[in-house]
């Protein structure tokens, strides 16, 4: 079939297959890879784009790791851009920030070109966290990183399969680098295999409907995607919003943002010099915070693509924290971009309240532990983003242990898996019931979890925010609790960090996490003494606390 097929049917019949399509990937990396922080957790995503690297569909996933997916595949098609340099068969991957990898070394993009009628037509591509990439310390993470080349193997948008066939070499190189190789490999193919489902799904569609309807409705889709984010643009608020937010390091972070009828623009340039620690982002990580905002206010139901985010424009200055330069560190760039994407949130959520609850706990909370496993021997890393509260919205209390926002579609992992695969034993997990976050409607609980390591010379390393500066509350609320970790040794000391690299553990010590419960609404005198009433049977807060705080 050659001729262009027009009538909205097909098109649209074309657009729900790629969505069905960038889902069958997600579901065949989640039932093939080995890591449970990939299948447990979740920690990947999903996405086709099309030939020139325009983002055509969003799968599953978290929402900052979909975003990843179009600015890294536009990097390997400026790279590779002779003829012959792309066939069908190929393969391709980066993990480095400054070579189309967004995110930090853990996280490995898999690209895999489309072809049909001997013409390049799409890509199919995913991305998920691996336990261990190499670098000075175990889990690749490393809290005192002060340049890259410190935090892992470095893959800048290379070929890993070619016309069908594995680079032998390019696996030797990614696999003797990792603690955990047979994990890392058994990850990578989970990947290859998504994106080879990926792309025999597409080829089939287009030769079902033609190329060119294909490319139609792709690109059909796409405007369709800038037409309903400039109607729901439209009905913003608009003008120019400014905020500036301390940081628990001290620091001070500015936004500006200003709407009008068909920009949305974030002005992120008046903000401190990138760190000299890890704790910085890229500016494709920064463009990701806006998408996501964005996306929530104008049209949160349906599938991303190009089109939705043609609006945005986000400005930043080079060698600041939210556009680092090479070679600066970025292992916890996950801590500074939800600090860009709370920034906006909480610069917007007293013009948008309908759109904006108080703010939650902000933090991925990443939490790394590993070592020698106890029963086997063997190197065992965990990955664990946690759970936390999110703030109160007019009318409704917040949630309570669920991921932060601009985390998004992932799961706790059981603790069955938890004492299953690894080497510690989970001896607790309930909701924080700390002070903090009442209000009209409260702020929803975080958790308190205690892992009991089983060998000596074990390992961790955890990088959270919002342990100083606590989730914002609205309308008189109260300020949310913090997140943190406190490390409970055998000989009854403790330590409470915030950030911490490579922290030895030993048998028998406790590493109790701590997340924090998100900002209340309203004053809390106001709220209905039936719900107290339900507070103080539930144990969220405790009689004098509820004297001091709600008055009964």
């Amino acid at each position: 079939m050659t001729d262009t097929i027009n009538d909205p049917i097909t098109l649209e019949i074309i657009q729900n297959s790629l969505q069905a399509t960038a889902d069958e990937m997600f579901a065949a990396m989640r039932k093939t890879a080995m890591s449970s922080v990939i299948y447990e957790v979740l920690d990947m995503g999903t996405g086709i784009v099309d030939a020139e690297g325009r983002l055509a569909s969003s799968g599953a996933g978290i929402p900052s790791f979909v975003g990843v997916l179009d600015k890294a595949v536009q990097v390997i098609v400026a790279k590779f851009n002779k003829p012959g340099d792309i066939q069908p068969g190929d393969v391709f991957t980066t993990n480095d920030p400054y070579y189309g990898g967004v995110t930090h070394l853990n996280d490995i993009v898999v690209a895999m070109p489309v072809f049909a009628d001997g013409k390049l037509i799409a890509w199919t591509a995913n991305i998920a966290h691996n336990a261990d990439i190499g670098g000075k310390s175990p889990g690749s993470l490393s809290a005192d990183a002060t340049e890259i080349f410190q935090e892992g193997l470095r893959l800048p948008a290379i070929k890993l399969v070619s016309k069908g066939e594995p680079i032998a070499a390019v696996f030797d190189i990614i696999t003797v680098n990792s603690r955990t190789p047979d994990f890392l490999e058994g990850d990578i193919w989970a990947a290859i295999a998504s994106v080879r489902i990926g792309a025999r799904r597409l080829t089939d569609l287009a030769n079902k409907y033609g190329v060119a309807t294909f490319e139609k409705a792709m690109g059909s889709f796409m405007d369709f995607g800038e037409k309903v984010s400039l109607r729901e643009l439209a009905k913003l608020p608009h003008g120019t919003f400014e905020l500036t937010e301390e940081q628990d390091d001290g620091r001070f972070y500015n936004v500006k943002v200003t709407i009008s009828d068909t920009e949305f623009i974030v002005d992120l340039r008046d903000n401190p010099d990138q760190d000299v620690g890890p704790t910085n982002t890229s500016r494709d990580g920064a463009i990701i915070c806006a998408q996501i905002i964005f996306k929530s206010l104008t049209d949160p139901e349906s599938p991303a693509n190009e089109g939705s985010f043609r609006p945005i424009k986000v400005l930043t200055r080079e060698g600041s924290v939210f556009h680092a330069k090479e070679p600066s560190p970025i292992g916890f760039y996950f801590e500074t971009e939800v600090r860009v994407y709370d920034l906006i949130w909480r610069c917007l959520a007293n013009v948008i309240p309908e759109r904006l609850p108080a703010g939650h706990f902000s933090s991925i909370c990443g939490t790394f532990i590993g070592g020698p496993h106890p029963d086997t021997g063997r190197h065992y890393t965990i990955v664990e983003p946690e759970l936390g509260g999110w703030g109160a919205s007019r009318g409704k209390d917040g949630n309570s242990a669920i991921f932060s926002g601009f985390h998004g579609e992932t799961y706790n992992c059981p603790a069955e898996i938890s004492e299953a695969r690894n080497g510690l034993f989970v001896d607790r997990m309930e909701l924080n019931t700390e002070p903090g976050g009442e209000g009209q409607w409260v702020g929803g609980h975080g958790i308190v979890m205690d892992y009991r390591v089983r060998a000596d010379g074990s390992f961790l390393t955890a990088g959270y925010t919002r342990s100083r500066i606590l989730p914002w509350a609205l309308d008189g609320g109260n300020e949310g609790s913090p997140n943190y970790v406190r490390v409970f040794r055998k000989d009854g000391s403790s330590e409470r960090y915030a950030f911490v690299s490579n922290l030895t553990v030993n048998k028998d010590d406790v590493i109790r996490i701590v997340t924090g419960t998100g900002g209340g609404l309203g004053d809390p005198r106001l709220r209905d003494k039936s719900a107290v009433a339900e507070d103080l049977k539930n144990g969220f807060i405790t009689p004098e606390r509820a004297r001091e705080v709600y008055g009964v």
